[in-house]
Parts: structure tokens; sequence; C-alpha cells
């Protein structure tokens, strides 16, 4: 009997475990943190072993391979001693996709890729096919395919996830951007990071789709490194050479597989990056196959994503949006450039690496105060101070909101959309959104 370790006990890891043992492995499962409570009894209900707080070596290193968790690094000890011995670890994902011939549609990209997730998921469901919603967001997949399979899967890969994929194929690849992003993984290579991305492409046939932002600089530069056997698929924000998806004198258009066509007014997601999102979402379902009349009313009825610029209240005249999600540079600078109003901008938290250049100017033009929320702000400070904004320094999410509440004006926005991780402070980033709508709407 083979035996599989999988490192982290989370939701990817408790999957992956449920799917080993059902296919006959001998599994055992070691977190070197505090197991969720539901995960214990995931693996406790499968009569699987575990361990939590510590990795046993000799339980580890005699695998015959590994699972390992997305957020566990490469560099981190336990990892470093079975590469040394040469065994072989793969990401749930990859271990998933042994054991079922349903369709992947595969979403990666620095930014947009929650929000394209799920609104191809949005609309696939109301298609009404059978469809699972995987990977980043959703179930995990090994746990799907183990217990409750579907026909389709709408599955948000990370870098991370990617970096231990092998075999893995993408019926549907989609690639929306690559923009410097964990490069503190990736030996602050911004090379590195974007050949991780472009392993979602890897397996691909003659029969899959790979969609991709034509105007992506970096994406151009990577495409000329590869033999890409999938049907190229480009959008571009407009009509433009080799695009075949785009916006046209207010119209979104689609040309293949079939023409489609709908006014950009319709549309239910707004702002430049949401256009981008909105193509490719659009063609995945097109090219799979879904009518027109869902495709159209999907796009138009689409209610977002929690933590990606989710309006939270208006207090006094302010607005107050959640953009927790925005956990790099890149992502702040679209939230910054969809913004009408003066902003009143919360950044901080923990930096990946950050090049903050990047929206410098858009924090020119568009901000009114500066409100640094992190355990050590000095980086920005050093970044931002010089352009002689208001600022305020806070080390919590009620100082925080209470320094939003004395800086802004009726008529300005508050924007959670701070740029970096939330380790410092917060559990994850959604702890950080929660945290900040449940104090707003106290104000």
């Amino acid at each position: 009997m083979k035996r599989i370790v999988v490192l982290g006990a989370g939701e990817s890891g408790a999957g992956a475990a449920v799917l080993a043992k059902k296919e006959g492995f001998d599994v055992f499962v070691s977190d070197m943190s505090k197991i969720n409570d539901k995960y214990k009894k995931v693996l406790d209900d499968h009569g699987i072993q575990w361990e939590e707080g510590h990795h046993t070596e000799e339980l580890i290193l005699n695998a015959d391979e590994i699972i390992k968790s997305p957020g566990i690094p490469e560099k981190a000890p336990m990892i470093q001693k079975l590469m040394a011995q040469g065994t072989h670890i793969i990401s749930e994902i990859e271990f998933a996709g042994r054991y079922t011939h349903s369709k992947m549609i595969c979403i990666t990209g620095s930014n947009g890729k929650t929000t394209t997730t799920s609104l191809i998921y949005h609309i696939f469901k109301a298609a009404g096919y059978d469809a699972g919603l995987a990977g980043n967001i959703g179930r995990s997949l090994a746990l799907q395919v183990a217990e409750d399979p579907h026909e389709y899967y709408i599955i948000e890969l990370s870098s991370f996830q990617l970096d231990n994929m092998y075999d893995f194929r993408a019926n549907i690849a989609i690639l929306l951007n690559i923009t410097p992003d964990h490069l503190d993984r990736y030996d602050f290579k911004f090379e590195n990071y974007a050949a991780a991305k472009m392993r979602i492409t890897q397996n691909q046939t003659a029969e899959d789709s790979f969609i991709y932002w034509n105007d992506d600089p970096v994406i151009k530069e990577e495409l000329k490194k590869y033999d890409i056997k999938a049907v190229a698929c480009p959008f571009s924000e407009l009509k433009e050479e080799g695009s075949i998806a785009y916006i046209e004198e207010g119209q979104y258009k689609l040309e293949f597989p079939t023409p489609f066509n709908m006014e950009q007014e319709e549309l239910s997601l707004t702002g430049k990056h949401n256009i981008y999102n909105s193509l490719a979402a659009g063609l995945a379902s097109n090219i799979t196959g879904i009518k027109k009349e869902i495709i159209r009313k999907s796009l138009s009825d689409f209610p977002g994503v929690e933590h990606r610029l989710e309006k939270v209240c208006d207090v006094r005249g302010v607005h107050y949006v959640n953009d927790s999600k925005a956990t790099n540079v890149d992502a702040c600078w679209y939230a910054l450039e969809s913004m009408k109003t003066p902003v009143v901008l919360i950044l901080g938290g923990k930096d990946k690496g950050n090049d903050y250049n990047e929206i410098k100017e858009l924090v020119k033009q568009k901000c009114s105060g500066l409100v640094y929320l992190g355990a050590d702000n000095a980086k920005l400070h050093a970044n931002f101070d010089e352009l002689g904004i208001p600022v305020r320094d806070t080390h919590s999410m009620k100082e925080c909101v209470e320094a939003c509440y004395e800086m802004a004006r009726p008529g300005d926005t508050v924007l959670l959309s701070p740029c970096c991780a939330s380790f410092d402070l917060f559990k994850n980033m959604e702890d950080r959104g929660e945290q900040f709508k449940t104090l707003v709407r106290s104000l």
C-alpha cells in the first residue's frame, strides 16, 4: 500500500486526505499549526491519522508522495528535507485531477481571479450545468471528486497551487494578468513568479482553449517562450488586431466561437478591471456552449464578490468601500482608478516586496487622506509622506476606522485597499474586511 502524507490540514489538505483514503492509500496528515475543529472531524470521520502543532519526521519522511498545502513555502525545513531525499511533492489539485475526467475551467492571474471564477460559476449555475467551485475559493476539489463529483469544475488557481502541478490539464485556461506579487516566495525574482503563472497552460492540447489578456506586456513576452497547443483566445479592452473579445462603441463583443454582443452599460460589474473579468468569463461560457441569453442575463445580474470593491454603507455622506482582497499594488491601482470622488485610502499590512511607485501618481490625484494600518508602517511613511497628503498612523482596525471617520468629508469615499497581506494584524484578508465592515456599520 502506497503511503501518502498530507502536509497542512486546511480545506485543501483535509479534502486531499479523504480522497487518498478513498483511493486506498495509507494516509497521514501533519500540520505545524492547530487544526480547525471542522477539519479534525472530517479526518476522524474517515479514520485518518493526524497530528497538529509539530511534524514527526519519521512519520513524514517515509512517504511515497507528499501532498502539500499551497500556504507552505518551499523553504520550510520539512519540505527541504523531503526535496533533498527526492520525495515527489504535489498539490491537492494535481492529486484530485488524477481521479476525475470532468471538464476543468481554470483561472489564474495576479488580480481579478476570484471575481472571474465566481462570475463563470454564476453563469454555469444559471445555465443549469452541473458545476463545482474549487481551488482558492469554494470547497476542496479533492473532497468534491471523492464525495460530490461534478461534470465541470470552475477552479481559481494561485501561483502556489500551480507550482506543484505537473500532469494536471485545464480544458479552458484563463490568464488574466501577471503583475508583481508574492515575490517573497519567488526569491524576489519576478521571472520565477511569471513562470509559475504560465504553468496553467501545461498539458493543454489542440482541443483546449487558452484565454488571456492581449495587452499584458508580461504575458506577451512569456508567450514567446512556450509552444502552446491550445486554441488562443486573446481579449482586450478595445477592439484590436488578434483580439476575439473586446468593447467596441459601447458594445461588449465576443467573436468566438459564436458571435455575441450586449450593451456595455448592462454589465453588472463596473470599472476597467471588471471589463477584463467579464470578457474572460463570457469567452469561457461561450466556448462551453452556454446559450447567449443566459450569458447576457448572468453578466447583467452577477452580484459581485465579497471583499472586492464591496460597498459597505454611507455614514454622514461618506461612502465606505471594502476592498480587503487588494493584497498587492496592482489591485489597489485598479480600485483607485475606478473611484469618482476624493478618497481616504487605507494602506498597509504584511509587505510582500511591494513597489509603491506604481500607484503614487493615482494617490496624488485621487486621495484626500491616507491611513496606514499595519504592525510596521515605516515603508509606507517612506513612500507616501512626501506627497504632502494628510496621513494617520494606526495599528488596529478600531484606530483605523476612527481615523477615517475624522478625516473624511461628506462626498468622500473611504477605501480599504491595503496593497498588502493581512497576516501582521489579522487572521486573513476576510477577517480584515469583516472587522472593517462591522466597525463602519457601528459608526
